[in-house]
């Protein structure tokens, strides 16, 4: 007998299954179900992205290889490739959104996992917004229509500091222009939210200033303003300028009629000013400088979903099996971020999810192997010892 259970089964361990039956039952997801559970459609959704299988035979074929091992997940066989694609174009994909939510609720509030790098002494909240385009065929997802040829979806984030996982995710068609995502954030007064120049929207940044939310973002090149103080630079800071302005343009200053704060900041590493605009008129410009800099973060987070987990090709064609996929694979980053807190190996977060991938199915305490991967070999069954073969020219 196995004296432990696989990585895979220990991991989906920190999710409840009690929990999990609740969403389901909440959305009837199992209406009309013949025998394949949600629970089996999670499970081969979650291989799919930690074992970044490519299609529906991949994911069906690799469970089915390791059938011995699939009691300890939970489910009886590995599903047929026709019923996990039914399940994926038909079930609601909003059991998953409810379920990554629900988990990073719980991880948040127990844990305290992933804090933020003490960088600032402010204790404003820290927030960037951003979105990535996720490209599709347009032969394969003509609802996803985005140009003559092309098709795609835009994946919008607002992403916290605290632990860098996202506060709000909003999938929409790719055409959809990221100021109209802006607008639909719910902000927090006394919020700090880093954008990116797309984001620059008069009306909107004066419906923040009104509410007590603070914005850092990039002033627009044709912007027109006009000075109102000019105010004393840090010694050797790369800060150039620090303004406080009105603007003076067409529709602007009737959009925006607050007092503005413009900071120049020289970009030493690729020899460029960087002009930064926010209502926040109380912290110093490096302050400022380096909240801009901090919205970096949400590249990474893009880049680390992208690259990690399967959402650059899809196994599904319809809508609702895009979604899905997407929100499976934001629960399979909740869980390898989770597993990269735990860990004490001091591996970058594309070496655990590599590692892992390569020993879903390893039977070893999911905690030793996260501190030690290379210490112990697996744990083996305890049955007895199969007997030797023999030597090649002797008589048996």
């Amino acid at each position: 007998m196995v004296k432990a259970m696989s990585l895979f089964s220990q991991l989906l361990r920190h999710i409840s299954r009690s929990e999990f039956q609740h969403l389901v039952v909440r959305h009837r997801a199992e209406y009309r179900s013949k025998g394949f559970s949600c629970w089996s459609q999670l499970v081969a959704m979650l291989f799919c992205h930690l074992a970044k299988a490519d299609s529906l035979r991949e994911i069906c074929n690799g469970l089915s290889c390791c059938l011995g091992k699939l009691r300890h997940l939970g489910i009886a066989r590995a599903p047929k490739r026709s019923t996990l694609a039914y399940a994926n174009e038909h079930r609601p994909a909003e059991l998953y959104e409810d379920l990554f939510w629900s988990l990073l609720e719980r991880f948040r509030s127990t844990n305290g996992w992933g804090a933020r790098k003490r960088q600032f002494k402010f204790k404003n909240k820290l927030l960037s917004f951003d979105s990535t385009t996720i490209s599709l065929c347009l032969n394969l997802f003509p609802w996803a229509e985005y140009r003559r040829a092309k098709g795609g979806v835009k994946l919008h984030v607002l992403l916290n500091h605290q632990d860098y996982m996202p506060d709000f995710v909003h999938i929409t068609e790719a055409r959809m222009h990221d100021r109209k995502g802006a607008h639909l954030l719910k902000l927090v007064p006394g919020s700090i939210v880093a954008i990116d120049r797309g984001y620059n929207d008069y009306s909107l940044f004066a419906q923040w200033t009104k509410e007590g939310v603070y914005f850092v973002t990039r002033l627009k090149d044709n912007a027109q303003f006009e000075v109102v103080e000019e105010r004393p630079l840090p010694k050797r800071r790369p800060i150039l300028s620090d303004q406080i302005i009105l603007l003076t343009g067409y529709k602007a200053r009737e959009k925006s009629p607050y007092k503005l704060r413009r900071i120049v900041v020289w970009d030493q590493e690729n020899e460029r000013e960087i002009v930064l605009l926010t209502n926040h008129l109380e912290f110093g410009s490096t302050t400022i400088a380096s909240i801009y800099k901090e919205r970096w973060q949400i590249e990474i987070f893009f880049k680390t979903l992208k690259q990690q987990l399967k959402v650059k090709t899809f196994i599904g064609t319809s809508e609702n099996a895009l979604r899905i996929q997407i929100w499976t694979a934001l629960i399979a980053l909740l869980l390898l971020k989770y597993l990269h807190y735990l860990s004490k190996a001091g591996w970058s977060l594309s070496n655990l999810a590599c590692m892992l991938r390569l020993n879903l199915f390893t039977y070893r305490d999911l905690r030793e192997w996260l501190n030690d991967p290379f210490g112990k070999p697996p744990l083996v069954p305890s049955g007895p010892m199969q007997k030797t073969l023999p030597h090649f020219g002797q008589h048996i």
